[in-house]
């Protein structure tokens, strides 16, 4: 079997150019070795040549840690340019948009309408993932137990699962993997069981994530989606909700709007900054241990979905570790982290609300997550 970075488009050597530039590298060398494991986890030659490479960096970067004099008069000038300039893109967009972005080897931000809160949509699967690796960790769920998906837990929506016979035996590993990287919501509910919605928010409460909350299921968001058509559909079940599929009445895009704008029926809630927050905490292995942490950017790194913040930077040699978050065309949200020579970057991205062309929305969030990596290498 092939090094997962080769089946990937952006070359895995930008992730490690970029993390040993992280502010702790004694650290930075346990996770890197710990995301070489998940990268190559069959071909040791690759091993030895990377971890061969890997050193060297690490050696370069620590010099130049121990020489950081901090952000220059020129680079804060060059990043008071990048800001108007994302702030003129998103402006330029029909929609509440927000942005919090970190170049993480000198600290430089961008911040546009970053603590305001905003519809997450799918971006609210993170923390559910970091649950189910800290469960895992402590042994209260086993990530190589098999579930069985019976008729009762499809969900429509983003992902695969729903589209198989029933009976379908994956792990929980599985149905963690699939949740972020085809944002399956089959997969999502049956996660969430596993660790509890409460305690997914009792975990943002305890790490100071204020903002930040799951609020329901998916299986729960779209029976209120056919409450807003007839109160009485609030009886629905989970699997006669999935058997229904959406509303396709006239109104029914009109009621969707609304009911995406309204942020008592949000999936989840959060800001810009304590997402990109977030992130960061994964990328400095501070919500779990190091080989875990280095298995959730790899799971991240595998999204399929493509076409915001990887949209144009993907062709450029970086590699787009991101979560997406979708209600087309009313919503298109997308966070990750940015590996490159340079970097990392944090990039958080939210836009809830639009009105305009969504292929401009997409493009528009593409353009961003170039203008950051040009800037901040």
């Amino acid at each position: 079997m092939p090094c997962r970075s080769a089946m990937r488009p952006a070359p895995a050597e930008h992730i490690f150019l970029s993390l040993p530039l992280l502010a702790n590298p004694s650290t930075s060398i346990v996770f890197c070795k710990a995301l070489l494991a998940f990268l190559c986890p069959e071909t040791n030659a690759m091993k030895w040549q990377l971890n061969a490479t890997l050193s060297a960096l690490l050696l370069v970067s620590i010099a130049s840690c121990s020489g950081e004099t901090g952000v220059s008069s020129e680079q804060e000038t060059l990043s008071d340019s990048l800001q108007s300039r994302i702030a003129a893109r998103l402006d330029g967009l029909d929609a509440i948009s927000s942005i919090y972005a970190k170049h993480i080897p000198t600290g430089r931000e961008i911040a546009v309408r970053a603590d305001l809160p905003m519809n997450t949509l799918s971006v609210i699967k993170i923390p559910v993932m970091i649950q189910a690796f800290q469960d895992n960790a402590s042994g209260r769920l086993d990530l190589g137990e098999r579930y069985t998906v019976g008729p009762n837990d499809m969900r429509r929506g983003s992902g695969l699962i729903q589209t198989f016979e029933h009976g379908l035996n994956p792990t929980l590993r599985s149905l963690v993997t699939q949740m972020i990287i085809t944002s399956d919501n089959t997969a999502t509910d049956m996660v969430i069981k596993a660790v509890g919605l409460d305690r997914v928010n009792a975990l943002l409460q305890e790490e100071g994530f204020s903002q930040t909350r799951l609020k329901a299921t998916t299986g729960d968001l779209f029976r209120e989606v056919w409450v807003l058509d007839d109160p009485e559909n609030a009886r629905m079940s989970d699997r006669e909700v999935f058997e229904a599929g959406f509303p396709d009445d006239d109104a029914a895009a009109t009621r969707s709007f609304t009911f995406e704008g309204d942020s008592t029926s949000w999936l989840g809630r959060t800001t810009a900054r304590e997402m990109g927050s977030l992130l960061e905490q994964i990328l400095n292995a501070e919500l779990a241990d190091e080989e875990a942490s280095a298995e959730m950017i790899s799971i991240l790194t595998r999204q399929f979905y493509t076409s915001r913040l990887p949209q144009r930077v993907r062709l450029q040699g970086v590699s787009v570790a991101h979560k997406t978050g979708d209600w087309p065309p009313i919503a298109g949200n997308d966070v990750g982290i940015l590996f490159y020579e340079g970097g990392p970057s944090i990039v958080s991205v939210f836009t809830n609300q639009n009105t305009g062309d969504f292929f401009d929305l997409e493009a528009t969030l593409g353009l961003i997550a170039e203008d950051i990596v040009e800037a901040w290498r």
